[in-house]
């Protein structure tokens, strides 16, 4: 490791190689011991794998390409992929409580949770807090990538559960007035249970046994979800239509 003054600047300067990589900065230091006691921690964290240079964190809209590309490619499940892309939709049309602004402007170091908790969303909780998880694991992610030291801690909004049922109340209303494919979702939903984006508009044909009655569900958020599901005979009369000759 080399400690050199610099003609242009009035403090000491280190320059040193760890594993091919050079690291060339300032110590901001003008005693020569103080420098070389900073020179000698930067490169320790070199070694250790940290990046010891100061380097400013991205804004949270230049972070966007590197997170959702991650989301693109990491192990995640089709619906968690989704949930994120929609959340960060949903993030960059946020605004701060009275003010024009959002938060996509602002560095990732700078977000604290109070910047967090002023963002108003519209619409409903569920979509709030869509962002709001988004929002947290991206910020994880920074940490992860060593972008920033710290994640803020912000609450999620309360939300309601789920107050209406699609019981045959709701059924006998809406039959009648439902054009295709919603009546036949609504059949399938009832009388099998199925979830409606990731199990029933995923069925295919030769997941139907016929003589068995019933469909083999392989796309499941668990292992127990692969499964077996009876089909009734309102479900095996439409099924039957629809597939034909097929």
């Amino acid at each position: 490791m080399e400690l050199f003054e610099k003609d242009d600047s009035k403090y000491y300067w280190y320059d040193f190689t760890v594993r091919g990589q050079r690291y060339r900065a300032s110590t901001k230091e003008t005693n020569p011991a103080r420098a070389a006691k900073i020179a000698a921690l930067k490169m320790a964290e070199a070694i250790e794998g940290k990046d010891p240079l100061d380097r400013k964190p991205p804004t949270l809209s230049q972070f966007s390409r590197r997170f959702l590309e991650w989301v693109k490619t990491a192990r995640l499940e089709w619906k968690s992929r989704q949930y994120y892309v929609n959340g960060w939709r949903l993030l960059q049309g946020a605004k701060v409580q009275g003010q024009t602004q959002g938060i996509m402007g602002v560095r990732l170091d700078r977000i604290t949770a109070d910047d967090v908790e002023a963002l108003t969303f519209p619409h409903s909780t569920s979509n709030a807090n869509n962002a709001l998880r988004t929002l947290r694991r991206a910020l994880n992610k920074a940490k992860e990538w060593r972008l920033i030291r710290d994640v803020p801690e912000f609450k999620l909004f309360k939300e309601e559960g789920r107050a209406l049922r699609l019981d045959d109340e709701a059924e006998s209303k809406l039959l009648p007035v439902a054009e295709q494919p919603l009546k036949d979702i609504i059949v399938i939903l009832r009388d099998t249970g199925m979830r409606n984006c990731r199990e029933l508009y995923r069925m295919r044909i030769e997941n139907i046994r016929w003589t068995d009655r019933v469909i083999f569900n392989p796309n499941s958020k668990t292992a127990n979800g692969r499964r077996f599901i009876p089909i009734s005979d309102r479900v095996m009369d439409l099924l039957r239509a629809r597939c034909a000759a097929r």
